[in-house]
Parts: C-alpha cells; structure tokens; sequence
C-alpha cells in the first residue's frame, strides 16, 4: 500500500490538502474482481496492477529486463479490472507496469490515468521511465504524468567498481543483512533491517566505505527538475506533476528528503 499526497482544486484556495491511499500492486486482488470495490470501500483511489514482476492483471516493466513477458500487455482479467475501476471510482496508475500494459490501460479507460512516480526515457534510457509516445498518450487521455526524484531513474550512472561492490558485501555478511540489490547493493530497507542499536555503527562504517571507495556521482535536483522542465514542454504543465518516492528509495542530492524540498522550487523557478 503506498500513500500519495494531492490538492484538490476546490480546496487549494483554502490550504487544504487530501491524502489518498494507492494499491501498488494489484496481486492481493487475486481472481476475485470485487475485491476492487473491497479496497474502495476500504479508502483505496489508485490502483496499480502490477509492481516489480508480473502479476495475474498486467505484466511488470520489469520484463524488459528480464526479457520475458507473461501477458505482453494486460491480462483478460486484468481487462476485467480497469471496468471494475472506472466503475467504483479508482484512478488506474502505471508507472509500474509495461509500456504494453500502459498504452492497452488508455485504450480501455474510459477516465484519465496516472503515472504516480515515472521519469522521461528520453533523459534516463530505464523501463521505470515513460518514453515520448507514452507522455503524449497520457496527456491526450487527459491524466498526469508525476516525476520521481529517484536517483537511478533521474541519471543513468556507471557501475560501481569491483573494489566497491565487494566492499559492500563484505560489510553486508557481517551485519547479516539480507536481499541487497545488484552488484552487491543495499538494497531498500537494508538498514531498517539492524536492531536499532546497531543502526549507528553500520552507518558509521557505510560512511567509511563511502570515503574509501566513492560511489558514481548521485542525480542532483538539476537534474530532477531537467526531467519536470522535458515533461513540460512536451506535453504541456496540466499533465506534469512531482513525486518523491522517498518510502521506496527515491532521492537526489539536494532533495533527500522533505526538509529539502525549497530546493526544487528553488530550481523549478
């Protein structure tokens, strides 16, 4: 379950602000399409059909890596869902599923769709990343395309050396952490995985290896706003909004986390 913050217009004149609650991965669904109106009832008002894998609705961007598709779009179930949605009242969000999967959602839909936190392909060459035929696709339907700050969807950067990998995995073994990401990374979540007492000292030494063996140089929020600024352009400012991701591992230099949030619209202007 992910959470997304949004103004409505009737409200922004009077400060107000309205949290919405998202599904970000339509699995629990399961085969059982009354389940949608199970998850509106429950405060539910986005629904992605699938995250990092395919799913029994969608197939995930994820096979773009792999090289292995499940549905090569939507499944007739899926099919069955995007109804289900557009009937009780739930936005469909696509930042996670295939470019397949989105452009079969905007042929189905009969109300606009979201990308709750995407990058321009045109700046970042990642399957996360929506391309400039999806953009436009989007903004015809009418829905809103939201920029994330994620450093590895901002800026493609090379590797990390063979000295740093094994350096972090060293460091992995023996906090005993578990699921890292490729090439021996943290991983999301890695740190939330110590006993409090020992958070301090990983990070002290996370600091150290950081000295000796310098990561690539992370995006900047120049970069991020470069990604907002395309998207403008391309398909106008009613269709382009912002995103974070900061639960789910986003974050540049400048905009780690909400404290810096001034430097965007520092940038932005």
């Amino acid at each position: 379950i992910e959470v997304g913050a949004t103004v409505r217009e009737e409200d922004a004149g009077q400060g107000k602000k309205a949290i919405l609650i998202g599904v970000e991965n339509g699995y629990p669904i399961g085969t059982d399409v009354t389940r949608v109106k199970q998850f509106y009832d429950l405060g539910a008002r986005y629904l992605s059909m699938a995250h990092n894998g395919h799913s029994q609705l969608s197939d995930s961007n994820t096979g773009e890596r792999d090289g292995k598709w499940q549905w090569n779009g939507v499944s007739p179930l899926g099919e069955q869902v995007i109804a289900e949605a557009n009937r009780v009242g739930i936005m469909l969000d696509i930042s996670h599923p295939s470019k397949q999967s989105m452009m079969r959602t905007l042929a189905l839909s009969k109300a606009p769709i979201i990308a709750s936190h995407s990058g321009v392909r045109a700046l970042a060459d990642h399957s996360r990343n929506l391309d400039d035929e999806q953009l436009k696709a989007l903004a015809k339907n009418g829905g809103v395309a939201q920029l994330v700050a994620f450093d590895s969807y901002v800026k493609i950067r090379p590797p990390d050396s063979p000295e740093r990998v094994k350096a972090i995995q060293a460091l992995r073994a023996e906090f005993g952490l578990t699921g890292g990401g490729p090439g021996g990374g943290l991983g999301q979540g890695a740190i939330q995985q110590l006993p409090a007492d020992k958070r301090g000292d990983f990070q002290r030494r996370l600091t150290e290896l950081n000295r000796e063996f310098p990561a690539p140089p992370r995006a900047t929020v120049k970069d991020f706003v470069n990604h907002v600024d395309y998207a403008v352009k391309l398909i106008g400012i009613d269709h382009v909004g912002i995103s974070s991701d900061f639960d789910g591992g986003g974050g540049v230099d400048g905009w780690s986390d909400a404290t810096e949030t001034f430097n965007v619209t520092l940038e932005l202007v």
